[in-house]
Parts: structure tokens; sequence; C-alpha cells
């Protein structure tokens, strides 16, 4: 049973490492769809989405959720903020790296877990302890520093890692699991979509139709390229801890900082190089915190007392535990 548990703690682990590492190298994807605009590539991304999904879902016969969905107003209110959150995370995002902004879109996910924290206490009134308010203090820090670096507040950083956080938040009280939740999103995104791409054809300024079939093809598997990463995420979800999960969405935002240095080349003055220092300070602290509270919580449940089965009268008492 041991030797299953490590294997699906693998596999778990190798799921998650792949989807984090493709919502990192993602930045490689988005410039190969131009001459499309940001807008019509958004358009495609929610189109194709819920075709694959839909495909997906009819291979597994896993349908009964979205008939409690629509027997729910309230859920599904939820579904179309969450649609309308993700849609304005999703364009700013290609914009950003198809505007050469890689590095500062990195930053939005770098400072993600620190706005979500922010949203608890704000939203949720939830208590922080110590570290994690040193966290947001020297995260908010960075933003004031990287203001001053850029000239301008990151606005690109903010939108994205306030954007997500909102959606996260939503999505929590939704209670979807990952596949069916974007089905229902992009379910609600489709027909807009759609009618922009058709009344971009009407206007002969599709880029679908008129730059031939590889370029169709790519613009056609961005619903391959927003899928397959989340169907990983849902497979590591379920296998490995919380705790690891927190320390592999790392992963993604280092890999498009990388990218964006090596190779799009954007400019990285010491200024924001002190910024980005400060955020990853911040990030630091919340991880040496969460590991810690999360020993001490394996420590306190290991020094519980077992409990003891109650033996029968007329036979030897059982060996406790």
């Amino acid at each position: 049973m041991a030797e299953i548990s490590k294997g699906e703690q693998r596999a778990g682990l190798l799921n998650g490492i792949a989807a984090y590492g493709m919502w990192g190298l993602v930045p490689l994807f988005w410039p190969l769809l131009k001459p499309a605009g940001s807008v019509e590539i958004l358009a495609h991304r929610m189109v194709w989405s819920l075709a694959f999904v839909a495909v997906a879902l009819a291979f597994v016969r896993r349908w009964a959720w979205a008939g409690e969905l629509l027997r729910q107003p309230r859920r599904l209110a939820l579904v179309t903020v969450a649609a309308a959150v993700i849609t304005v995370n999703w364009g700013v995002y290609i914009w950003a790296v198809n505007a050469g902004h890689v590095v500062e879109a990195s930053l939005g996910y770098f400072i993600n877990p620190l706005v979500t924290i922010a949203m608890g206490v704000l939203l949720l009134k939830e208590r922080l302890r110590p570290a994690q308010w040193a966290a947001v203090g020297v995260g908010f820090t960075a933003v004031v520093v990287l203001t001053v670096g850029y000239g301008r507040p990151p606005w690109i950083s903010l939108v994205l890692a306030f954007s997500f956080a909102t959606y996260g938040l939503v999505k929590k009280k939704v209670n979807l699991g990952g596949v069916e939740s974007l089905a229902a999103e992009t379910a609600i995104q489709f027909l807009p979509a759609l009618g922009y791409l058709l009344w971009l054809v009407a206007h002969g300024e599709s880029s679908f139709v008129d730059d031939g079939a590889g370029h169709a093809a790519l613009l056609a598997s961005t619903g391959i390229v927003t899928a397959v990463p989340l169907v990983c995420f849902g497979a590591a979800a379920i296998r490995v801890p919380l705790s690891t999960l927190g320390l592999l969405q790392y992963l993604a935002p280092v890999f498009q900082f990388l990218l964006g240095i090596v190779y799009f080349h954007e400019a990285m003055p010491a200024e924001r190089w002190a910024g980005f220092a400060l955020v990853w300070l911040a990030l630091a602290l919340l991880t040496w915190d969460a590991l810690r509270t999360a020993h001490r919580a394996a420590r306190a449940l290991a020094a519980a007392p077992v409990p003891r089965p109650a033996a029968p009268a007329a036979e030897t008492p059982a060996t406790p535990v």
C-alpha cells in the first residue's frame, strides 16, 4: 500500500511540474499567433477551450454537474463572475506577452499569493500570523519600489494578480472541478467570443481565415494549450499535499521571468531588480511560515494520544498501535 502511495505521489509531483512548467513556458506560444491581435487570440482561446473540454467530458461521460449547476442560480452567477474575471486575466496576459512585457507579467503571478492573503484579510476578515503580516508589508514596499522603477504603477502585474486572486476566491465558493469549471466558464464566454470572431470574418479582418491553414491550426490549438495544463494540475492536486503545490506554483513565474530576460531580452535596471528582490523576500517569508505551520500541525497530530480499541472481556486486550 505504501508503495502504491509513493507511486501516486510521484505521479502527482510529475503532473504538478508539468502543469506549472507549461504555464511558465506559455509566453513562447502567444507570439506565434501573430498577426492575430490580442482580442482575436483571446476569443479563439475561449471558443476552442470549450470545444476541447466538451470532447473530454463527452469521452468520460461526466455531465451530471451541468444540470445541478443550472438549477442553482447563485452558483451560476458566481461562475459568470469567474468567467468575467478570467477573461480580463487572459486578455491582459496575452497582450502583455505580445507587447514585450513578459517580466512585468511574471511579477503579477509572483505577487498573487500576497494579494490573495490581503483579500482574505479585507474580505473574509481572516487573521494573519506575524510572518504573513511581514510578507504583505514587504510586498507593498516592493510595489512602491517598482512604481519608482517603471515610472508608473506596475499595472499589468497588479491587474493579473488581483484578477487571478479574485478568480481563485470565486472558484472556492463555486466548488467545481478544474475541467468542469473551465467548461462552465467557457460556455458563458462562448457566444460573445464567437460573435466577435464572426464579426471579424464579415469585415475581412480575420487572420484565422486570411493567413493560411498553419496559422488557423495554431489558433485552434489555444484550446489545448489552455486545457492540458489544467488537467495535469487536477491530477496533481489530488495526489500531492497542498504545501507541495504551494511551492510548485512558483515554477511558472520563475520560468516566465527567465524567458523575459534571457529570451525576450527585456530591460532590468537596478531599481527593478530591487523590487523583484523584495517580492522574493516576501514569498520566502510566506513559504517559511507555511512550512513551519504545517510542521507544527503534523507534530501535534503525531503527539496526540491514539484511542485504544475496547477489548472483549474474555480475550487478551489488543496491543495499541
